[in-house]
C-alpha cells in the first residue's frame, strides 16, 4: 500500500501533524530528538532498551501527540497493528518522515552486543527502509565518523574520503556493518529512485549519553561530583572533536527538510585532547578527582576530525555550542539527576 501525496496534504490542510516515526528514540540522541520533533509533530518511538533507558523519554510519555513502541527493528514491524496508533491514523494517513537511529553503542558491553549490532545495522536498516517505501517517507539514517576508518593524521575528511576498512576486525559489525547500511540506502535510493538521506555523526556529548559504560564525558562529571578517578581509555595523546547533542538535533532536522541528497557530515570541528576536558571538568564540579589513563575500549577509538563544509554551505549548519557551554549544561543535568542516574546505572549494571 503506498500513501500518496494528497493524503498528506489533505492531513496538513486539516490542521493536522505529521507522524514522524524515530527508530531508537530512547536512545542517547534518539530521545533528544523526540524532544524536539513532538514540539509540532505526531512522533512514533521506537526502540527496545537494548543500550537506552526508558528514563530518557518517561517525560514525553504523558504527551497526546507522543507513542512508544517496545520494539526490535531487527524484526519487521507492522505500524498499522499497533493500537497505539490508531490515535494517528497510521491506517489512512500513514507516516511522512522516518529518522533512524537504530544501533546498540555500549562501550563495555560491546562484545556481547556483537550480533545484536551486526543484525541492526543489516536487517534492521532494511526493515526501516522497506517502511519507508511502504509510506512513501522520507528518511534521514544516523550513520557515523567510523565509516572514515581510524585517524591516521590531523586531516579533516570531506564526505568524499574513502577512508580505510577492516572487515575482519573485532568491531567490524559496527563499523562495516554502519559502511554497509550506507550502501544500503544508496541502492535502495538508485533502486526505488528515493531521496534517503545519511547523517555521518561524530562524537556527540551532552545529557542522557550512558553512564558507567566507558563513554567518558558523562563519566567523567558524574566521578568528578563523586571525587572519584576519571579514567581515559587510551593514552595522554587521545584527542577527539566533541558535538553537542542539540547542535546533532538541529543537523538531523535541517537534512530532513533539505533537498540534499546522500551523505553529509555533523561534528565538530574542534580538537581536543581528553586529558584537558577531564581536567576542565574537575575545576568545573571543584573536585579532588584525578586522571587516569587504562588502556582502550575496542568501541571507543580515535576518530578523524570531520570537514562541515559542505552542511555549512548545503544546510547552513555548523556547531553553536561551544564546549564550555555544553559542559555547564550536562553538569546541570547531572546534578540535578545524579540520584536516579545513580539507581538506573546501578539496575543497568545487576
Amino acid at each position: 500500500m503506498i500513501y500518496k501525496e494528497n493524503m498528506i496534504k489533505q492531513k496538513k490542510a486539516e490542521g493536522g501533524k505529521k507522524n514522524i516515526l524515530v527508530v531508537g528514540g530512547a536512545g542517547f540522541i534518539g530521545s533528544h530528538l523526540c524532544e524536539e520533533l513532538v514540539k509540532e509533530n505526531n512522533v512514533i518511538c521506537v526502540d527496545d532498551f537494548i543500550t537506552s533507558d526508558v528514563e530518557n523519554i518517561r517525560f514525553l510519555m504523558a504527551k497526546p501527540n507522543f507513542a512508544f513502541i517496545k520494539h526490535d527493528i531487527a524484526e519487521p514491524l507492522v505500524l498499522e497493528e499497533i493500537r497505539e496508533l490508531e490515535k494517528f491514523e497510521v491506517k489512512v494517513f500513514g507516516v511522512q518522515e522516518i529518522y533512524n537511529l537504530a544501533c546498540p553503542t555500549s562501550a563495555r558491553k560491546f562484545d556481547s552486543l556483537v550480533m545484536k549490532t551486526l543484525l541492526t545495522n543489516s536487517q534492521g536498516t532494511k526493515n526501516v527502509l522497506d517502511l519507508a517505501v511502504k509510506y512513501d517517507a522520507q528518511v534521514v539514517h544516523a550513520s557515523s565518523a567510523v565509516v572514515y576508518g581510524a585517524r591516521v593524521s590531523n586531516n579533516y575528511v570531506p564526505e568524499s574520503f574513502e577512508g580505510s576498512a577492516d572487515i575482519l576486525s573485532p568491531r567490524s559489525c559496527y563499523d562495516e556493518g554502519k559502511r554497509f547500511a550506507e550502501s544500503m540506502i544508496a541502492t535502495y535510493n538508485n533502486f526505488h529512485h528515493k531521496n534517503f538521506k545519511i547523517a555521518r555523526i561524530f562524537r556527540t556529548y551532552g545529557p542522557r549519553l550512558m553512564l558507567n559504560d566507558g563513554q567518558m564525558i558523562s563519566d567523567f562529571i558524574l566521578n568528578a561530583l563523586e571525587n572519584k578517578d576519571l579514567i581515559i581509555y587510551g593514552g595522554e595523546d587521545f584527542s577527539t572533536s566533541l558535538l553537542y547533542v542539540s547542535d546533532v538535533v538541529d543537523g538531523l532536522i535541517k537534512l530532513m527538510k533539505s533537498d540534499f541528497g546522500g551523505a553529509i557530515n555533523l561534528g565538530s570541528e574542534v580538537d581536543v585532547l581528553l586529558k584537558d576536558v577531564a581536567k576542565q571538568i574537575i575545576v568545573m564540579t571543584d573536585s579532588s578527582s584525578k586522571v587516569v589513563y587504562k588502556e582502550n575500549l575496542p568501541f571507543i577509538t580515535s576518530l578523524p576530525l570531520p570537514d562541515i563544509s559542505q552542511a555549512k554551505a548545503v544546510l547552513g549548519w555548523y556547531p553553536v555550542t561551544t564546549l564550555e557551554q555544553g559542559l555547564k549544561k550536562t553538569l546541570e543535568y547531572t546534578r540535578a539527576n545524579k540520584a536516579l542516574l545513580t539507581n538506573s546505572m546501578n539496575e543497568t549494571n545487576s
